[in-house]
């Protein structure tokens, strides 16, 4: 569905043709459980006391107030791509967020200004960006999850992150029980960061807004992994739609992209991020050791190294839960397997990673009823 509607451009003289435009991707089925692993990409976690699914604006904002309002503890759920539930599951209400929608005005004058409902999936935000010629997502597909998770984690990948094309995220304030919007310099976006990530559990997301730009080719590729693969230089654009199936298939060759059928696949994604260090700290580690220097001063290497290097190569492990056979990052499931058994795992790669190179990994997903 779209409508046309004329704007006077920056000169007031200047007319641009906008056209608006809205998307709705298809409703997930009701859960047939309270079962936290049957929602999780990990497939663990124990039961939820109360399930809801809130399909509606209103119905997210009003269950997760009604909950807070009589004191009972809140799961906000979306894909389940980014957590790591207890055995034990969750004492309290856990609300998925099934909401969908996605409007656009775009004109050759600003651009694509798109707004996503916080349950939208993720890479059908990505795929339908692509196909429209907006510039700016490519990079991103695959990654599972809603969208209303991307700010929240600063999502990112093969050189690009969400707070490159945020504009707006507009959230529920649990805390002063209203609506608050912060425009992209008011989320303190960071490295896998956020002001809603470093105030958890108080800003529930409902919606979040991108400025991209038009047009068939890719922002700059940033990623030398990505670049060869495009048979491009760094620094260079691409067609988007090569660039997205560039994307998906380094992803599925890392066991990065949800596959039912592929118990390699059953995972968190990355369990841990990639450390931020001191100069001095960086200087320490081995001379072929990846190190990428940040604006902050801060020197970034690269987590599946380390893990790689003190001795956890991919498929490691013996029991239920091991590495994944493409890629060190990604913790796993390979059936059968409990939190507890991934988290025995996940202590054992960190502490060796301490001993071997003096660098305390920390986990990327959510840990919910449980700890490292």
């Amino acid at each position: 569905m779209s409508e046309t509607h004329l704007i006077s451009g920056p000169s007031g003289g200047e007319t641009c043709e906008v056209v608006s435009s809205a998307y709705e991707s298809e409703s997930a089925p009701a859960p047939t459980s309270n079962l936290l692993a049957d929602l999780t990409t990990l497939r663990l976690g124990g039961p939820a006391r109360r399930l809801v699914t809130a399909r509606t604006e209103a119905e997210l904002v009003s269950q997760v107030r009604d909950a807070d309002a009589q004191g009972e503890p809140v799961l906000v759920l979306g894909a389940g791509s980014n957590v790591v539930v207890a055995d034990e599951g969750f004492e309290g209400l856990v609300v998925l967020v099934a909401t969908r929608g996605l409007a656009a005005d775009v004109s050759d004058c600003a651009g694509a200004f798109v707004t996503v409902a916080a349950g939208e999936p993720w890479d059908e935000v990505v795929r339908h960006a692509v196909s429209q010629e907006w510039i700016g997502l490519e990079t991103l597909s695959g990654i599972p999850g809603a969208a209303g998770a991307t700010p929240i984690q600063n999502v990112g990948a093969y050189g690009a992150d969400v707070s490159q094309t945020v504009a707006r995220v507009r959230t529920w304030d649990r805390m002063a029980n209203r609506y608050v919007t912060f425009t992209a310099g008011d989320c303190a976006f960071g490295y896998r960061t956020s002001r809603f990530k470093q105030s958890p559990g108080r800003y529930l997301v409902v919606d979040v807004s991108f400025q991209l730009e038009l047009g068939p080719l890719s922002m700059p590729v940033r990623y030398a992994e990505l670049a060869a693969a495009l048979g491009v230089e760094l620094g260079q654009r691409a067609p988007l739609g090569d660039v997205r199936e560039a994307v998906l298939t380094l992803r599925r060759s890392k066991g990065m992209v949800l596959d039912p059928e592929d118990h390699d696949t059953w995972s968190a994604g990355s369990f841990f991020t990639n450390p931020l260090l001191t100069p001095e700290a960086a200087a320490a580690l081995p001379d072929d050791a990846p190190r990428y220097t940040q604006p902050d001063g801060t020197v970034k290497t690269s987590a599946a190294w380390l893990i790689d290097r003190a001795g956890f190569g991919k498929g490691y492990g013996s029991g239920p839960a091991g590495l994944s056979g493409k890629h060190t990052l990604a913790l796993t499931n390979r059936g059968g397997a409990s939190t507890a058994d991934v988290l025995r795992l996940a202590r054992e790669i960190r502490d060796g990673v301490d001993v071997r190179f003096g660098v305390v990994l920390q986990p990327e997903p959510v840990l919910v009823g449980c700890e490292l």
